[in-house]
């Protein structure tokens, strides 16, 4: 990761950022560029460097920050209207780690809103492209993110994970994504989805990088009573990579041709290397899609319920009541996916349907999570993909929302059982588009698949 010093100024860095996002505006990838105060931060680093005081590790980098992390700067509108003109008087703890060490925030990124899609296409600002093929979506929720690292504008930038939301992305255009163990980075100041699933991660172009953000940003924050005590050390012991599962159920016809040669191909390489490839079967993983689609509306219900028009953010100016100020702000604030997800959400917390949906997905939910820790009792890590087509067009699933969350199926297990995944490039399709597969490691493992996929570059 290239950092200013006393010969590389942090202000030509940024510049150059800058200069960047300009040139791909069309690829809609921020919501919101700061300019004028990135420059200022720069310039106050090339200061400190001058002076010779400390700058921090990541002195002058540029990043950029999805669009549902709070930061005083610019709005936090998560790409919603209802959170149109939103201006955070906190900052995310994530954000605070990061800019500690000197890094640079140059803009906010286009997401789904909320975070709820796959595509990036449920944006109330539209849809970024997909940086390898403009006429194809970049994943979601994290589309403008993926696409700010993949066309290289900046060295990284945030996501969060909830059902994939990070992986997907980076998968389809060809980068690093890390989804951390649950409770890994501190979630305080980042809106919340479905907050048993939501993580924070980031996109890099090398595990190296990746490795020194986890470091920066990791371990408890009293903000934040869902965090782990510090484990992302230099001190921590590494597990050691000796038998690698490939999951049975994600090696057939569902999946596409060349996602299924790129895991072969893997495999191949690293039985060569010395490895042992370990078939796993995980019968219980072909519910996962419909547990997850059970507890993720009802908690995104829940959280999305203080969106009001009343306390901030857009307000109907169609409201003659209080009764109306709650309709017709939601009505309009929310995208369509939003109120699908609330609808769902509340159906399935409902007196009378409790018991047959929530309650009974929390229990398959057990049975995933004990699932993968027998799988870990016979393999180290598991490689598998990260969903089961490449990048789709642009409007190809809009109108199906089933067909938008199958491609979730290989993603969305790992958020249940809280486990860690790191999406890695793995080679093109015949059609040149980016493939990513996912290394997936048991609680508390991310170091060690962070440094596994430093052996696979």
């Amino acid at each position: 990761m290239k950092t200013a010093n006393k010969k590389v100024k942090a202000e030509r860095l940024v510049r150059d950022a800058l200069d960047k996002a300009k040139h791909f505006a069309d690829y809609n990838i921020f919501t919101f560029i700061d300019e004028e105060g990135a420059i200022a931060r720069a310039r106050e680093i090339d200061k400190r460097i001058a002076n010779g005081e400390k700058v921090g590790l990541l002195a002058g980098v540029p990043y950029a920050l999805k669009d549902n992390f709070l930061s005083p700067r610019g709005e936090t509108t998560a790409s919603a209207h209802i959170l149109e003109g939103f201006n955070s008087p906190v900052t995310a703890t994530s954000v605070e780690r990061l800019e500690a060490e000197g890094a640079i925030m140059i803009g906010r990124t286009n997401l789904d809103a909320f975070a709820h899609g796959s595509s990036t296409e449920n944006s109330y600002f539209g849809p970024t492209l997909n940086s390898a093929d403009r006429e194809r979506v970049a994943g979601g929720s994290s589309g403008g993110s993926a696409v700010a690292v993949a066309l290289d504008i900046v060295e990284f930038a945030t996501g969060s994970d909830t059902g994939g939301s990070i992986r997907q992305p980076a998968s389809f255009n060809g980068i690093y994504g890390m989804k951390p163990t649950f409770g890994t980075i501190s979630r305080y100041g980042v809106v919340a989805m479905a907050s048993s699933l939501d993580c924070i991660g980031f996109f890099t172009k090398t595990p190296e990088d990746m490795n020194l953000l986890m470091s920066i940003t990791s371990g408890q924050d009293p903000k934040d009573m869902t965090t782990l005590p510090d484990y992302y050390n230099e001190d921590a012991p590494l597990r050691k990579a000796a038998k690698i599962g490939v999951i049975k159920d994600f090696d057939n016809e569902s999946v596409d041709a060349d996602i299924r040669g790129a895991l072969k191909s893997r495999c191949e390489l690293l039985k060569s290397k010395g490895y042992e490839i370990v078939e796993l079967d995980m019968p219980s993983l072909k519910y996962a899609l419909a547990v997850y689609y059970i507890i993720q509306p009802a908690e995104v219900a829940s959280n999305l319920s203080r969106y009001d028009g009343v306390r901030y953010g857009f307000r109907s100016n169609k409201s003659k009541d209080l009764d109306s100020i709650y309709e017709e702000t939601r009505s309009e604030g929310f995208m369509p996916e939003n109120k699908r997800r609330i609808m769902v959400g509340n159906f399935v917390l409902s007196s009378g349907f409790y018991d047959a949906y929530f309650l009974k997905a929390a229990k398959a939910r057990t049975l995933i999570v004990n699932e993968y820790r027998r799988a870990f009792e016979k393999c180290d890590y598991i490689l598998m993909p990260v969903s089961p087509n490449p990048a789709f067009r642009l409007g190809e699933k809009v109108g199906d929302p089933v067909a938008m969350y199958l491609e979730d199926v290989m993603s969305v297990s790992l958020n249940l059982a809280g486990v860690p995944g790191l999406a890695i490039p793995a080679g093109k399709t015949t059609a040149g588009l980016p493939i990513g597969l996912q290394l997936v490691g048991p609680r508390r493992s991310d170091k060690g698949l962070i440094e596994f996929a430093r052996e696979l570059q």
